[in-house]
């Protein structure tokens, strides 16, 4: 028999919030996620993405609002009896218990039988790729391995929901791609609802079915991946999906959906993310990959570093207002070089100031 989730139809939180004291860590979170959803939370350090998490699990308790799945209220209920899988950056293995009696900790605490605990704990092995693994020590298996554990313990009690907060924070870079495709395979293969929280806006676009940036403890944005990559709302959303250079304008013209900033000598044109008019300030943000080296007309600016990164060159460049602009470019070029910049007015997004 196949390892499965617990069928639940929605979990809903209702305005929910946590405050430490004065400081508001989340305020009137209103989130509905659907069975079988992929859900990252994504935000800098301290926007309220853990709290979020902690709150969900249990670990925390609300001091507003409301959690539901389905029609039953949950944010009352102690950890244990929500039954929540919960997967932790620092793997929370127990150093001194082999791998299998390690993801059979939970089935032991619900008192379920030695023969169903044997059974399930050896599919949870071969979900995550470990068996002939189960009498080994976390400390004889790799960082990838300790993750893997960790992530079957969460999914061997069958939870409704899988809660993972930024586990692959401590992996390298290989692993952590590796890591990032079993665990979109184990949440394919189980059907499971999955919360994730990351800083990486890598790994949210590439692991979820929507994705909740979260700032000050509050919502700005939800979204598919292609919806918050293509169409961000706000800049600091934009920031989040790759758009690091900002260069502060005025709006000169506007013609449909689009907008001209004039920049110091330059006048630049971007898609609107808001309505603006004529005559007020605005920022225009784009991506490094859409900003590049011509002989043309564009924006100057003197060259401060560049990094070679195998297929292109990455340079950091100053205009004389001091904005900094990222591009890239075929060939190195060497700091205090003076360069003419173009902007892909398709890919650049207008903000209000």
């Amino acid at each position: 028999m196949q390892l499965a989730s617990t069928p639940f139809k929605e979990l809903r939180l209702d305005r929910m919030s946590r405050s430490f004291g004065t400081v508001n860590a989340l305020s009137d979170i209103s989130l509905s996620i659907r069975k079988g959803e992929f859900i990252a939370l994504l935000g800098p350090s301290g926007c309220g993405k853990s709290t979020a998490l902690n709150c969900i699990a249990g670990l925390l308790s609300t001091t507003g609002g409301g959690i539901y799945i389905d029609d039953k209220r949950i944010d009352r209920s102690r950890p244990e009896e929500r039954g929540f899988g919960m997967v932790f950056q620092n793997y929370a293995l127990f150093p001194h218990m082999t791998v299998r009696r390690n993801i059979g900790f939970g089935l032991k605490m619900r008192g379920r039988s030695h023969a169903e605990i044997d059974s399930k704990v050896e599919e949870a092995l071969a979900l995550v790729h470990l068996s002939g693994q189960g009498d080994k020590l976390p400390g004889q298996l790799s960082g990838g391995q300790q993750q893997r554990v960790a992530i079957a313990r969460a999914v061997v009690i069958e939870p409704p929901l899988v809660l993972m907060d930024e586990p692959l924070s401590n992996l390298d870079a290989k692993l952590r791609l590796e890591m990032r495709a079993e665990i979109r395979r184990i949440h394919n293969q189980m059907k499971a609802t999955t919360i994730y929280v990351t800083h990486d806006q890598e790994e949210a676009l590439s692991l979820a079915d929507r994705i909740v940036v979260l700032r000050d403890g509050t919502i700005r944005q939800v979204g598919t991946p292609h919806q918050l990559y293509q169409k961000p709302a706000h800049l600091d959303v934009a920031e989040f999906v790759g758009f690091r250079s900002r260069l502060a304008g005025t709006v000169v013209a506007r013609n449909g959906d689009s907008a001209t900033l004039s920049v110091g000598a330059s006048q630049l044109t971007g898609r609107l993310a808001a309505s603006l008019e004529v005559g007020v300030e605005a920022v225009l943000a784009v991506r490094p990959d859409d900003v590049t080296l011509t002989q043309t007309a564009g924006i100057s600016a003197v060259v401060e570093t560049t990094e070679y990164r195998g297929r292109e060159y990455v340079g950091v460049a100053r205009t004389p207002d001091g904005s900094e602009l990222i591009f890239h470019a075929s060939q190195t070029v060497e700091p205090g070089s003076s360069v003419t910049l173009a902007i892909d007015s398709s890919k650049a997004i207008v903000f209000p100031a």
